[in-house]
């Protein structure tokens, strides 16, 4: 197959995997840079194959059964789990929109000098707009060239003087960086595997089969799995290698300037930018604010859908971006809900780092039962037929959900 051909193939896992990698994340991934250098590299390399697994397995659920992932959790939980943990996912979701907005906003006022209310209020109402009325084909191919954007921060890496010796050192001898390190730790893996991913992806799967005359269910079609899984390989291992190295070169960059240059107080992506430049440079500035404002504007559409995908699922109502907003009422009310409140946020006295903070306890204790469920619904032969999932997805599954447990038992236990 020509690249050219492979390069079409890539779809949900792509999206998903670079709206991994959303303002809130850079935050992360800035801070791990600038406090820690380049000793965290391992970090990602540890979490490539647990992001693989979950997001495979997600992938796998929406294209077998032609349901979402909350439908198929009510087979194998009691309604009011299900009920509790979508809740908890959409309350989380809410405060990372109103922050991902509000650090797009910042980016923009810190390159115009002011107006940073006025535009958070504007790429939220652009990312609604195209939300509700453009048609979903055309809707995901501009996400999809949106991601684009995110080699902003490879191009980062190579304007900065790197210390690869050290950066190398970093990508392969694990290092915890005392008690301020295990908490860095624990929010890399809190951003980088959350459950939004999980529900976006498999809602994303269905998309793709209700959309196409030629896509069926698998368990209704099994003729075409072999062409459908080879596809959610090649998706999901290219949209998350996509995820993390963009985080990595995060890391890279931020540990070549403002850890070698002792500014190591970062709260916000935008913070970082700002700090870069005079560390860096105006371009450097410049290419780190584009980022900050590309992967919000892919990020926010994400968190705001897998919230209604979630919560429909859940009641059986129509849902879908291919959908007009008066055939699926309840789901574009749930997606309009969430970027109001997210704007609430940016307006209101409550402190937004402290509001992401819980917001990331949340979605660290709620990826635990609902990675169980997801493992034990990609294991049922009477939801997924004959496309169980394999013995190695299963195990890599299941140390995701391991991974996950512990990240979140130091998240609550971890001073903050």
């Amino acid at each position: 197959m020509k690249l050219i051909d492979k390069l079409r193939r890539l779809g949900p896992g792509l999206v998903t995997g670079a709206a991994d990698d959303d303002p809130s994340g850079i935050a992360t991934y800035s801070q791990a840079g600038a406090q820690f250098g380049p000793t965290l590299l391992w970090t990602m390399v540890f979490a490539y194959p647990l992001m693989v697994a979950v997001q495979l397995a997600s992938a796998r659920v929406g294209r077998v059964t032609g349901n979402g992932l909350s439908h198929n959790l009510k087979a194998i939980m009691p309604n009011w789990v299900v009920i509790a943990l979508v809740t908890l996912l959409c309350f989380a979701n809410t405060i990372n929109i109103g922050a991902d907005l509000a650090a797009m906003g910042a980016a923009s006022a810190l390159a115009v000098g002011s107006g940073a209310h006025l535009f958070t209020m504007g790429f939220a109402l652009v990312s609604l707009l195209l939300q509700l009325f453009v048609p979903y084909q055309r809707y995901v191919a501009f996400l999809k060239w949106l991601t684009l954007v995110l080699f902003a921060y490879v191009a980062l890496i190579f304007m900065v003087h790197v210390d690869w010796p050290a950066a190398i050192k970093g990508l392969v001898i694990p290092t915890m960086g005392g008690a301020k390190g295990i908490t860095v730790i624990v929010a890399i893996f809190g951003t980088t595997i959350s459950p939004y991913l999980f529900f976006w992806q498999a809602a994303q799967e269905v998309e793709e089969v209700d959309h196409s005359d030629e896509r069926e269910p698998l368990t209704e079609a099994p003729r075409q799995a072999d062409d459908a899984f080879s596809r959610l390989r090649w998706d999901t291992f290219g949209g998350m290698a996509l995820s993390n190295i963009v985080a990595l070169a995060i890391m890279l960059g931020t540990a070549a300037t403002l850890h070698a240059a002792g500014k190591t107080d970062i709260a916000t992506a935008a913070d970082a930018a700002k700090a870069l430049q005079p560390v860096a440079g105006t371009f450097a500035f410049a290419i780190f604010s584009l980022g900050i404002i590309g992967t919000g504007l892919l990020a926010v559409p994400v968190l705001a859908g897998s919230s209604a995908y979630a919560v429909c699922g859940v009641g059986g109502w129509t849902a879908g971006l291919e959908h007009k907003p008066r055939g699926a009422r309840i789901f574009y009310a749930v997606i309009v809900l969430g970027m109001l409140l997210g704007i609430g946020l940016d307006w209101s006295p409550i402190n937004p780092m402290k509001a992401l903070f819980w917001s990331a306890v949340v979605n660290g204790v709620v990826a635990v039962p609902i990675l169980v469920g997801l493992m034990l619904v990609v294991a049922r032969r009477d939801i997924m037929g004959k496309f169980v999932a394999s013995p190695m997805l299963k195990i890599f599954g299941w140390l995701t959900t391991l991974v996950m447990g512990i990240a979140a038992i130091a998240m609550i236990v971890t001073p903050t």
